[in-house]
């Protein structure tokens, strides 16, 4: 595993232990002038465990990948992207 992967594959890793629905959870990484963006999408039933109480889960996420890109000297952020409202047909 590469060093840039090691970001995108450890939050994949936790939050996939958090969640209901694990096989839903998908982590994109993208790299820019800013630094590393990942993009986080779950389940609609699992956004509350990932944000937690307060946003403390999610805060806790952002602060642990701030560490493990400070050691790659990197910037990573996270983005959690709300699933979209299905519409139902009529």
């Amino acid at each position: 595993m590469t060093d840039e992967q090691k970001d995108r594959d450890f939050v994949e890793y936790v939050v996939k232990q958090i969640v209901e629905h694990p096989e839903e959870v998908v982590v994109e990484r993208t790299v820019d002038e800013m630094g590393v963006l990942l993009t986080l999408k779950v389940s609609k039933e699992d956004m509350g465990k990932i944000i937690g109480k307060s946003g403390q889960t999610a805060k806790a996420l952002r602060i642990l990948l701030r560490i493990i890109g400070s050691k790659n000297n990197s910037r990573v952020n996270l983005k959690i992207v709300e699933p979209a409202e299905e519409t139902p047909l009529t």
